[in-house]
Order: C-alpha cells, then sequence, then structure tokens
C-alpha cells in the first residue's frame, strides 16, 4: 500500500468521493486555485471545474450558509473552514440551522453536510489558528464530531462523515496533517463514526484520547513500558460526538485505571464527558480515581509558549504512573 500523509490522505477521500457521486461539492475560501491553506484541496479545480470546488471570499457563516442551501437543493456539500477558531463566524448557522432542519421539519428536510477545518495547535501558529474548540461543537445535538488521528482513519472517516445523511464536522489536527505517513489501501475504504479503536492493547491502565494527543500518548506508553514497566491500553475515540463509551468502559472494567488526555482546556472539557460515563458505568471496578492530562484553561499562547501549555509524553507519563501507583 502507498504511504501518505494525513494531507493526502483526505485530498484522496475528496478525489474518490467527487469521482463517485456528481453531487458532491467543495466550496470555501482559497480551496480552488490555492488548493487550500494546507493543500487539502490541491487539484480539485483542474479535474472538477469551479462548479464543484468554488473558491468564495472570506466568509465563513456565507460558506456553511450557502452550503445549506445547496444540501436542501440536493447536493453533498463540503465546507472547508481555513481554522477552527474562525469557525465561530458561523456558529449561528451551525447552531440555529444545520444541525436543527432534521428536526425541525420533522424529517422532511435534511442537511448532509460535512464542515471540514484545522484543528488544534502544535504548529507554532497563533490563537485563533491553534485552538481545540470540540467540546463546544459536542454539545450541539444534532451534529457528529470527527477528531481523525491519522492519515488512514482520516482518510476512511472522511469518507463515511461524506456518505453520512447528516452533518458531520470534520476536525483535521494540524499537528498530524504532515508529521507522519501511513499505508493507505488504494481502495476507498471507510470507518463507522462513533466506533472508537483501541489504539495500543495493554494491562494495566486505560488512557483514553483523540486527535493529535493519540501519537503523544503512543510515545509515553513506551516510557512507561520501559522504565515504570506499565502496560498501557490506548484507546483512540476517533469521535467526540457519538462517543463510544462501551469501548472505553470494556477496556477500564479490565484494567481497573483510566487516564483522560486531549489538547482543550480541561473547564468543561469533553474529558469531563469521559469520566462522567467511566464512573456511571463503571466505578466499582475502579481501584484509583481517573486522571486527566488537558490544556490549561487559558486562551492557547502565543507560540513561545505552546509546547508548555500542550499535553506531552512526560505530562502523561507523570499522570499515568501516579494512577497506577495508587
Amino acid at each position: 500500500m502507498p504511504q501518505r500523509t494525513m494531507v493526502q490522505a483526505l485530498n484522496l477521500a475528496l478525489l474518490e468521493a467527487m469521482r463517485e457521486n456528481p453531487d458532491v461539492l467543495v466550496l470555501g475560501q482559497d480551496v480552488g486555485q490555492d488548493g487550500g491553506v494546507f493543500r487539502v484541496t490541491d487539484g480539485l479545480l483542474k479535474e472538477f471545474g469551479p462548479n464543484r470546488c468554488m473558491d468564495t471570499p472570506l466568509a465563513e457563516s456565507a460558506i456553511i450558509g450557502g452550503g445549506i442551501g445547496l444540501a436542501f437543493a440536493g447536493f453533498k456539500p463540503i465546507c472547508e473552514l481555513q481554522f477552527d477558531g474562525f469557525s465561530f463566524q458561523a456558529f449561528h448557522q451551525v447552531e440555529n440551522h444545520l444541525r436543527r432542519y432534521r428536526s425541525r421539519t420533522r424529517g422532511r428536510l435534511v442537511c448532509p453536510l460535512v464542515v471540514r477545518m484545522p484543528y488544534g495547535g502544535g504548529i507554532r501558529a497563533i490563537e485563533h489558528h491553534s485552538e481545540a474548540p470540540e467540546a463546544t461543537y459536542a454539545h450541539l445535538a444534532g451534529l457528529k464530531v470527527v477528531i481523525a488521528s491519522g492519515p488512514r482513519n482520516a482518510r476512511a472517516l472522511l469518507r463515511a462523515a461524506i456518505l453520512d445523511p447528516d452533518p458531520v464536522i470534520f476536525f483535521e489536527p494540524k499537528a498530524v496533517y504532515r508529521a507522519f505517513r501511513e499505508e493507505v489501501p488504494e481502495v476507498p475504504e471507510s470507518m463507522p463514526i462513533g466506533r472508537a479503536v483501541v489504539a495500543r492493547p495493554g494491562r494495566d491502565v486505560t488512557i483514553v484520547t483523540y486527535g493529535a494527543m493519540v501519537r503523544v500518548v503512543l510515545e509515553a506508553t513506551e516510557t512507561l513500558a520501559e522504565e515504570h514497566e506499565i502496560d498501557a491500553e490506548v484507546i483512540d475515540l476517533l469521535s467526540v460526538a457519538p462517543l463510544d463509551s462501551d469501548t472505553v468502559n470494556n477496556s477500564v472494567k479490565r484494567t481497573g485505571r483510566a487516564v483522560v488526555v486531549h489538547e482543550a482546556p480541561r473547564h468543561c472539557g469533553v474529558g469531563g464527558e469521559i469520566i462522567a460515563r467511566i464512573v456511571e458505568d463503571s466505578l466499582m471496578y475502579l481501584q484509583a480515581p481517573i486522571r486527566r492530562v488537558t490544556g490549561f484553561d487559558t486562551i492557547i499562547p502565543y507560540f513561545a509558549n505552546e509546547l508548555t501549555y500542550l499535553p506531552d509524553a512526560g505530562r502523561v507519563v507523570q499522570a499515568t504512573v501516579e494512577t497506577v501507583r495508587f
């Protein structure tokens, strides 16, 4: 199988979907002539033309609002926002319209739309270019919220999002875009949205994470094994709405311990929801308090302090050792 970066894998998923279905459209600022801010849409304008790969003004609300109209007209729009921090310019369209139409019309109108956006920190960008707002969107009923962690699952999950009959917010971790290559099959493949995977099997503790933090946690597990004789199981959620409680709880019931890792701020973050579900379902199996390793409750700092803000392998190791030794 060819080795691809996440950018190349996402580009492949878009190419496949547009070749298979003439109703699939891509729209957003710079998605055409420039191939997208991170080149995910590179080559689409040349192959499919400006009616299916549409450059738009810098107007996030108009991009998603236009996409909603296209969805009602029978198209399958894929909207690209250049950075997740600017998605709030379109929040009214997402909150009041995109997520509600199936319910509002009692199923007469559905909105099969994908909103793609670069997500999270780790590339020394600033403020609105490095935020992690997944909890905000996961809190909105009617939306699915997907966060890929590697090239292969990014391609498969984007395909699933495009095929989904309802709106999907698709976060793409910038720190993973070109961080590594992975084998991606020649033939299209899809993964179910809302199902987590075991990224690393283990017996002593369950570490639940997603997005760019998966690589950080896997790095930490090497230190845990070599220096502390701790065999950690790693759960990659892949989607935070819906959230796969079964996979998490089945793992925690075996290991008896859990650590949750994400880069978003701690307060009201997805980690709190994960812990609540573990307590509700697996409290009697726990042998230690559950710990969180997260970003801090601040606006993400400028690049000089960005790495201090983001969880690293050292923080994951410390929290995991404290949990296991409790």
